[in-house]
């Protein structure tokens, strides 16, 4: 088949089974095609038997009186609703797993833009498609371990995101949607804000990647692979050449420094200007606009509009917006470094 090669135990008619998750689902979708068969059956056979069995025979013939069955309207209302909350419960439940991110899972940025995909992890190593000797595209490939969760970090941007948007007004950030078929998962990746979402690879292979948003002319070409290996063959791989000189977080760290951040907030755990930096990622705070997480979309946007939500006991109109000042990649590595200072 056109999307894995690997063998798998999936219903012929869906994609090989990659991940737990996959089985789950593809568990809950033939309940409800079995479901919806034999109701299809009982209702329609029902109906088609009663039509002939109780069909007028004459003109004389008159329908007999019938009262209510209360028994009866009890069953077939009850029985119904008895599967329909069964079936509530089940999906919430593979969906819950679906979005509940692991503590001690791999992070992966996954940066969409028109019509390709780059991959970049923690350390800068950083994968985008390339042309093979006959100048043909070869989608880029995420590499990942297998039986480790892996969560995707992800964005849209432009295609020349250096470029003033005012000099390429046809260059724009598009809606993108990030669909694995073998692990059924599919997340919308949305300009202007982060979405995640997560998986856990259960077998060796090849897994395509496609985009299921339509994002313009060359959507059709928006493909990518991930590429799960055995923990050493990744260990190696992301330790080999072709990765960044210096680690997100530590590009983070130079921008710190360099855009005067650690003017207003410390990492030693003492207030200054702004909030300290030391320990908050992934916190409660309590802002002007109610309680909030400390996590990627809050730092971007308190990035790009620093009066969004003020941590309370803080002053606002304090902060200058860094919009254009720093680009997504710059904000991405800020966003590394916070995750670091414990």
């Amino acid at each position: 088949m056109w999307w894995n090669s690997v063998a798998s135990a999936a219903p012929s008619y869906m994609p090989p089974e990659g991940t737990a998750i996959a089985v789950q689902y593809d568990a809950l979708y033939e309940f409800l095609l079995i479901a919806s068969f034999i109701s299809t059956v009982l209702v329609v056979g029902g109906m088609v038997a009663f039509i002939i069995k109780y069909r007028r025979r004459s003109g004389s013939d008159k329908t007999a009186y019938v009262t209510h069955n209360h028994f009866l309207e009890f069953l077939w209302s009850f029985i119904p609703f008895c599967i329909f909350m069964f079936v509530f419960a089940w999906g919430w439940l593979v969906y819950h797993r679906m979005r509940t991110f692991p503590d001690n899972a791999l992070e992966v940025h996954v940066v969409g833009k028109k019509w390709d995909w780059r991959f970049i992890y923690k350390n800068g190593k950083e994968v985008v498609s390339s042309l093979n000797d006959k100048n043909e595209k070869v989608p880029a490939e995420m590499v990942v371990p297998v039986g480790r969760p892996v969560k995707l970090i992800m964005s849209s941007e432009r295609i020349s995101p250096d470029i003033p948007q005012n000099d390429a007004p046809t260059d724009r950030a598009v809606i993108h949607s990030f669909y694995i078929p073998a692990f059924r998962i599919k997340q919308d990746v949305v300009p202007g804000r982060y979405s995640a979402e997560w998986f856990q690879a259960d077998k060796l292979g090849e897994f395509w990647v496609f985009c299921a948003e339509f994002c313009g002319a060359s959507h059709w070409d928006m493909r990518a692979k991930i590429k799960v290996v055995s923990n050493e063959d990744f260990e190696r791989w992301i330790a080999s050449e072709g990765g960044a000189s210096l680690s997100l977080a530590d590009q983070g760290k130079a921008i710190y420094s360099q855009k005067a951040c650690i003017g207003c907030h410390t990492l030693d755990g003492s207030n200054s200007v702004g909030p300290t930096w030391k320990g908050i990622w992934g916190e409660m705070v309590d802002t002007d606009k109610g309680r909030v997480k400390i996590d990627e979309a809050y730092i971007r946007e308190s990035i790009l509009e620093p009066n969004a939500k003020i941590v309370k006991g803080f002053q606002p109109n304090l902060m200058p917006s860094f919009a254009g000042q720093l680009t997504d990649d710059q904000i991405r590595a800020v966003i590394e470094f916070i995750k670091t200072v414990k």
